[in-house]
């Protein structure tokens, strides 16, 4: 080595430094290499192996900033040019970590949710269940249950996710979403009737708003320059293929979905039964003829 620098013209000093920064890099990495085997012989839990290996690999990585660059940076004539690479260091190595604190603080300042209401992040739905310094935690609801009832299942998502990716709140400002119910009724049936049997469903089993539930709606809907209009039960009508639907819109607790439709399912089933007019439709296939159908008779084999 001492050939190669004296021919590139090398000083002594620059020698000492490469030399040093070679032996650093060797015995960094040879420790490392010691401590990740020792961990991986002794420890069997793989989630504490996993937090061992990223504990030691960003231990390794800071101490290789802080070593190296107090060899090639004279830190007593230059401790502005030493600290902002030694930040630079840990922000590259922490980036992750980082990201996350930051994510935390700006969960408790801004608050785009908190523990208690229902979101939906990174295609996960659930209940905030914890909310802590590098990650929160939801009480999962959706995937392969039906109407957003609980799987069971906690999910843990890192805090940095807030900055890239969108979050819906089901409750903040008010625990209430829209919720709609589809009616298909077939096109004989008498859609006037079929609508008033729907409009009674929704008087008596559509969640009723007290005052106390209406001003904080409409306080919502100020502070986020929400235009809200009517917030009572209302009954839509369009044309299908397969008959005529009646679409029930209205207010439900986001916790209360699927209790609420199956209420109003049953009222409805039930006055369907007392009242021929209406029936309910499903894809079909019709098929229509002009004038007479010929009808082919196969002939008679005359018995013997």
């Amino acid at each position: 080595m001492t050939w190669i620098t004296d021919n590139l013209g090398i000083s002594t000093d620059m020698q000492g430094k490469i030399l040093a920064s070679f032996i650093v890099l060797v015995v960094l990495f040879s420790a490392r290499f010691l401590m990740l085997r020792s961990v991986h012989q002794r420890v069997d839990d793989s989630e504490a192996a996993y937090r061992t290996t990223k504990l030691t690999t960003y231990s390794v990585t800071i101490i290789g900033i802080l070593t190296l660059s107090w060899i090639w940076l004279d830190a007593f004539d230059n401790v502005a040019t030493y600290l902002g690479l030694v930040s630079a260091g840990i922000a590259i190595a922490l980036a992750d970590v980082l990201k996350n604190m930051a994510g935390w603080i700006y969960l408790l300042t801004r608050r785009p949710f908190k523990v208690g209401d229902r979101i939906e992040i990174s295609g996960l739905k659930g209940d905030v269940v914890d909310i802590r310094l590098f990650r929160f935690s939801l009480m999962e609801v959706g995937n392969w249950v039906d109407a957003d009832q609980s799987t069971g299942r906690l999910v843990h998502v890192p805090n940095g996710n807030v900055f890239t990716t969108p979050i819906a709140n089901y409750t903040e400002g008010f625990q209430f979403v829209w919720h709609e119910l589809p009616f298909l009724v077939t096109f004989e049936s008498n859609w006037r009737t079929a609508e008033e049997i729907l409009r009674t469903a929704l008087q008596r089993h559509a969640p009723k708003l007290d005052n106390e539930h209406e001003m904080q709606i409409r306080s919502t809907a100020r502070r986020y320059q929400i235009k809200i209009g009517a917030i009572t039960p209302i009954v839509y009508l369009t044309v299908r293929d397969s008959g005529i639907l009646l679409t029930g819109r209205f207010l439900v607790d986001a916790r209360a979905r699927r209790s609420t439709e199956e209420h109003l399912w049953k009222a409805i089933l039930d006055a369907i039964v007392d009242d021929p007019t209406v029936e309910l439709a499903y894809p079909t296939v019709r098929t229509y003829f002009e004038g007479a159908l010929p009808i082919r008779q196969e002939p008679t084999t005359p018995s013997a």
